[in-house]
């Protein structure tokens, strides 16, 4: 009996185990060419949005800021929508699936987050190409970081022809915004293939551009450990101090032991946009000795984030002026995320008379449509005599 108890035991589960519904196929049949299930963009310049979803009640698909398109299925489990012809530029979308938010995964170009859930597509035809020019060098460091004791990925771009017995190039220091990564600023921001078709151009100086992480990740400032209200009021602070202590310490040493540089502060920028635009206010103004060069896109800034530092900067108007070779101030004219902090440093900056250069973006929010324009007419100016 206790040789058969199992068997009987066993075969009582399988006759009275309820029935599941048979798996959904696992990817599209085989006897279709792929590329009737993924997204595409088109010859014409519009982009046909594909995905692959048999058990799916509903779904849609949101470009940008734009309304979602609703997507409609076709046999074998196909979800398609066509959009209109498009200008070429980097779009960002994502898919909602029966109120489930998901990336595009018939494609392999998920948008850098530390929370992934957005894609990116290419229209050709645009600055962000990547065109038949000479390339720059495009380097992933780690660098061990002293002042946050951590070993920290940094991208590190070279112009085309650059060696170690270049002259001693000027250096950019670009932050990205919050959520972002380090990756960032090289394949949303698509960095290099700005610089690489300006310098193509001859519209811009040579130069080095190194891309760190604006997320220190240190015990008192993680992220994810903020909600949005305290983010401003405690996490930003922490974060821009430990950042700026990794800059001075670390990564303008680094760059001085391990490339030709310039040491002097006409010879050295600090850019970033949203959180990152934050960073560029905190490290510039209050490093005049060490930056001649400073930028912030969408900024976060002292109106609602305070800073000690950088108003005692502030508040000595004669000695940014004299000190300061540009302060380039950028924003969308219906950003709802920064618009206020743009607005207050404006007014703080007209107030006290200190020279920069202040553009808006027409109908635009808080979005890479401002971000990459405003970095591709930064470069335009920074580092010219």
């Amino acid at each position: 009996m206790r040789l058969l108890l199992p068997c009987v035991l066993l075969a009582s589960c399988i006759m009275t185990a309820p029935a599941f519904a048979a798996e959904p196929p696992a990817s599209p049949p085989a006897d279709r060419p792929l590329n009737e299930f993924v997204t595409g963009v088109e010859k014409d310049g519009s982009i046909t949005f594909r995905l692959f979803a048999p058990s799916a009640k509903a779904v849609s698909v949101a470009l940008g800021t734009k309304a979602p398109l609703e997507m409609k299925r076709g046999d074998n489990g196909i979800w398609t929508v066509k959009t209109d012809v498009l200008k070429p530029n980097l779009y960002e979308y994502y898919f909602n699936i029966d109120g489930f938010r998901s990336i595009d995964t018939g494609t392999n170009y998920p948008k850098p987050q530390r929370q992934v859930n957005t894609s990116l597509i290419l229209v050709p035809g645009s600055i962000v190409d990547v065109r038949d020019v000479p390339h720059g060098e495009l380097r992933l460091v780690t660098i061990a970081s002293k002042a946050l004791k951590s070993q920290r990925a940094t991208y590190i771009y070279t112009p085309p022809g650059y060696t170690d017995a270049s002259k001693p190039l000027p250096v950019m220091y670009l932050y990205h915004g919050f959520g972002d990564t380090v990756a960032s600023w090289v394949a949303q921001g698509r960095a290099p293939e700005i610089l690489d078709n300006l310098l193509a151009e001859k519209k811009i100086e040579p130069m080095i551009v190194v891309i760190p992480d604006t997320e220190a990740d240190i015990p008192e400032a993680i992220a994810e450990n903020f909600p949005g209200a305290e983010r401003r009021k405690t996490f930003y602070p922490i974060n821009a101090d430990a950042i700026d202590r990794e800059l001075v310490e670390d990564l303008i040493p680094y760059m001085k032991k391990h490339y030709k540089v310039r040491d002097d502060a006409d010879g050295r920028a600090v850019v970033g946009l949203s959180q990152g635009g934050y960073q560029s206010l905190v490290s510039g103004l209050t490093h005049l000795g060490t930056f001649g060069w400073v930028a912030t896109f969408s900024g976060v800034t002292t109106t609602t984030v305070p800073n000690k530092a950088v108003d005692a900067a502030l508040n000595e108007p004669d000695k940014l002026n004299k000190t300061l070779r540009n302060l380039t101030v950028t924003v969308g004219t219906k950003d709802v995320v920064t618009g206020k902090d743009i607005a207050g440093l404006k007014a703080t900056l007209d107030e006290k008379k200190i020279a920069h250069d202040y553009v808006e973006y027409k109908d635009l929010g808080h979005e890479m449509d401002v971000w990459r324009p405003s970095f591709e007419a930064f470069l335009g100016k920074v580092f010219k005599e």
